[in-house]
């Protein structure tokens, strides 16, 4: 159910994707607690030369610089835990991409259950469906 958007400065590295892809996958089940086999991560690479904060490239800041966005549910997470997800993100990708600059992004965008889903379904009726079998399967 996350969609995430990783967009990464620098030359395209498709084992630094992958890389990036389990990391982001792994943070996004423990810190959110969002399904994996429902997480979907597309990772792009933009040029330093290409990536400008304050009219600068990255190439001439020499550092590098993440933007990560995230759809998810809406109201399936606390403040806290978007905030700890938020915080390890920025370290995980430090730590993976090296040196960052202060102005790399992560968004959580919340969606309206009823306007976002999968295999063609809502995420409120997959909910509301849920609800009702294990209601059927307790009356058992």
């Amino acid at each position: 159910m996350p969609f995430i958007n990783l967009q990464v400065s620098g030359k395209e590295n498709p084992v630094l994707a992958k890389e990036l892809a389990k990391c982001i996958s792994q943070l996004t089940k423990d810190v959110l607690n969002k399904r994996s086999e429902v997480t979907v991560v597309n990772v792009s690479f933009i040029s330093d030369e290409l990536w400008f904060v304050n009219s600068e490239s990255l190439a001439e800041l020499k550092t590098k610089s993440f933007h990560l966005h995230i759809k998810i549910s809406d109201s399936t997470n606390l403040k806290t835990d978007k905030a700890s997800y938020i915080e390890a993100v920025h370290h995980s990708l430090t730590a993976i991409l090296g040196d960052i600059h202060p102005v790399s992004y992560t968004a959580i965008q919340e969606m309206k259950a009823d306007a976002y889903g999968y295999e063609g379904l809502t995420i409120e009726y997959k909910y509301i469906n849920n609800q009702k079998q294990n209601r059927l399967a307790n009356r058992k």
